[in-house]
């Protein structure tokens, strides 16, 4: 008989070599931020703290987009739901397809075209400082609890596994993020977040390739999950209250990668720190082929540990483990502890997952906060000096609260499912506020306010109704005990068989659903967690529009081409120009980036001190618009470094 843990009962633990190779992955990357921080020492420009000089490379930055959202609760939350419930999650797959092609469409040449520092300065210049500013704080709420996330949860998986200090390793872990995103600015971040990638993919190949020798092969393990009923993709029930059907991943989920692919500022920061929109957007391109495998290998994993332990469900068996979350962590004690250092290359593997994502978060806040809470309001007249030490001062404190902020995490049950939700019911109306900005020209700012307000109050109405009235409709997938050694526990096969029912991830979210409730608004706390995103931008663009409409409409030839992405132009600029005119509703695009069409908007930009004649120099190195001296007969204000405002806000 072998010595897995469902055979002896007790869990395996890190070997010293194990605990080497996590503290050498550990050391390297702060080693990297270190390095960054004594090299620009004397470069203390925004500039090149928060964008790298605006110079930096495509494959850096493909990686960092890689791994800033794919989080060691990818990782983790992917494989545990193959294992619980069935492999239609894997279509999220074409979900990423969907956002990130419609990101390089439409948003990263739209906010790269504007010059700007943080993506909420377009919401000033779109409607005013009030919208600006409730984005702000609806974008740093749930960034904050979804870093806590990510903090807490591979190291409460890891603790019942291999003994690891909860608290410790998230105090470690927290700190060192915080110390070289602090210190080294966005190089530090995307070279470390590369060095990570690299790790992430070698942790995932070795778990897959040694476990799927032991079970005979991946297909041997595919078979296994086929006759278990783990095996299926033909759900398309279109009812949106289907936790995971075809409709509800792809469109539902495609919608949540595309906030967080179109406006969340972590991830425009890194498109806009290449230089030129088109390497921008060829890094969302390369960044989108390795988002797909990597995450084709957290599920493919998935299906090998249900294969393994398709016999002995281990959750709550002689007490190995208490959690979902912690099964891919036992997974791979079981397979990988015969080989030193091969558990250790695993766990850098997640714990580079929680860096890369604490890491860019951070320095988005950097930027954020400076520019948008702070400089608008009571600091206008801080040296570009000055502002590069606030956006560091600022990543330390951001980085002490996200760590304090974990400490209330734990209770808000399975990691990938309350992550998913948290991000969606919080950063769903943000999203919807920019497209309501963005693609509806007679949007004004009564209608972004009331809308945003309107759909977080919903949303939020919504997820706290659900999980009230347990009205959680999704049934995990059946297990088994009959293989495991009753022999080594006390507790009787009979005993655990009659609760592997309602053994869920955390029983404080999770429980089986109650009993219809009474309450009419039932059906709508049943909607699918990844139909949240969408459901706040529809609620977003229906209430703004209509109170647009009934406050006063925003006359769309009033407005400057440069805030509106002519949507129709954009998706399908082979349509016939008699089409696309009207599809336009009266904005003007023609020759917008040449000279300045509205002078009423170069006053606002003349009023945000982070909107400088420094940026020009900028311009004249990129490949796209700008790069010009004359165009449609009219001369370049960017070109020739007159007036910068008056060409790109």
């Amino acid at each position: 008989m072998e010595d897995y843990s469902i055979f002896t009962g007790k869990t395996k633990t890190f070997s010293v070599v194990d605990y080497v190779l996590f503290g050498l992955t550990l050391f390297i990357s702060a080693g990297i931020g270190l390095v960054y921080a004594i090299i620009d020492r004397k470069k203390l420009s925004s500039k090149e703290y928060l964008f790298g000089g605006r110079q930096m490379y495509v494959i850096p930055v493909a990686l960092s987009l890689l791994v800033t959202f794919l989080s060691a609760i990818t990782i983790l939350g992917t494989a545990a739901e193959m294992y619980r419930y069935t492999t239609m999650f894997w279509y999220l797959c074409l979900s990423f397809v969907f956002a990130i092609v419609l990101s390089v469409v439409l948003f990263v040449p739209f906010f790269y075209k504007l010059g700007i520092t943080s993506v909420f300065q377009y919401l000033e210049m779109r409607f005013n400082k009030a919208v600006r500013t409730m984005a702000v704080i609806i974008f740093i709420i749930p960034t904050i609890i979804y870093v806590s996330f990510v903090l807490y949860a591979p190291t409460l998986a890891f603790n019942a596994v291999t003994g690891l200090n909860i608290w410790g390793s998230v105090a470690a872990i927290g700190a060192i993020a915080t110390i070289y995103t602090a210190l080294g600015g966005m190089k530090a971040v995307l070279w470390t977040d590369s060095f990570q990638a690299v790790v992430i993919l070698a942790g995932l190949l070795a778990v897959l390739i040694q476990g799927s020798m032991l079970m005979g092969g991946f297909s041997n393990a595919w078979e296994i999950a086929a006759n278990r009923s783990r095996i299926n993709f033909h759900d398309f029930n279109p009812d949106p209250t289907t936790r995971h059907s075809f409709w509800s991943i792809v469109f539902g989920g495609g919608f949540v990668w595309l906030s967080l692919y179109g406006v969340n500022q972590a991830q425009i920061q890194r498109a806009l720190s290449c230089p030129s929109p088109r390497k921008a957007q060829l890094a969302l391109l390369i960044n989108l082929p390795g988002l797909i495998f990597i995450v084709s290998l957290c599920c493919m994993i998935g299906i090998v540990m249900y294969a393994f332990y398709a016999d002995c469900h281990p959750l709550k068996f002689n007490n190995l483990i208490f959690s979902t979350d912690q099964l891919l962590p036992l997974f791979v004690m079981d397979i990988l502890s015969q080989i030193q250092g091969l558990p250790g290359v695993f766990v850098s593997c997640v714990f580079s997952g929680s860096l890369s994502t604490l890491s860019s978060t951070l320095n988005a806040m950097g930027a954020v906060i400076p520019h948008d809470l702070i400089q608008p309001f009571c600091c206008k007249k801080l040296s570009d000096r000055s502002m590069t030490i606030l956006s560091k001062v600022t990543v330390f404190v951001m980085g002490g609260v996200t760590i304090a902020c974990t400490y209330g995490v734990a209770q808000l049950g399975s990691v990938l499912q309350a992550t998913y939700a948290v991000t969606s019911v919080l950063g769903g109306p943000m999203f919807g506020i920019f497209v309501l900005g963005m693609f509806f020209p007679w949007a004004n700012s009564w209608g972004a306010i009331v809308g945003g307000l309107t759909s977080l109050a919903i949303m939020l109405w919504i997820c706290i109704a659900a999980f009230v009235n347990r009205a959680f409709n999704a049934i995990p997938s059946a297990v088994s005990v009959i293989g495991c050694n009753w022999n080594i526990t006390t507790t009787t096969m009979t005993t655990i068989a009659t609760t592997m029912s309602t053994v869920n991830s955390t029983a404080a979210v999770n429980l089986p659903p109650t009993s219809k409730s009474s309450d009419p608004f039932y059906p709508l706390y049943t909607l699918s967690y990844m139909n949240y995103t969408a459901t706040s931008v529809a609620i977003v663009v229906i209430v703004g529009l209509i109170v647009s409409f009934i406050t006063g409409r925003t006359d769309p030839k009033s407005l400057d081409p440069r805030l509106i992405c002519p949507l129709f132009d954009c998706l399908f600029p082979c349509l016939p120009e008699m089409i696309l005119r009207p599809l336009r509703f009266g904005v003007n695009h023609e020759g917008k980036y040449d000279v300045d069409a509205t002078p009423e908007v170069n006053v606002k930009a003349s009023k945000m001190p982070e909107m400088t004649q420094s940026y020009a120099a900028d311009r004249k190195q990129e490949n796209g618009d700008g790069n010009f001296p004359i165009k449609h007969g009219v001369a370049n204000m960017a070109y020739t470094d007159n007036d910068i405002i008056s060409v790109h806000l």
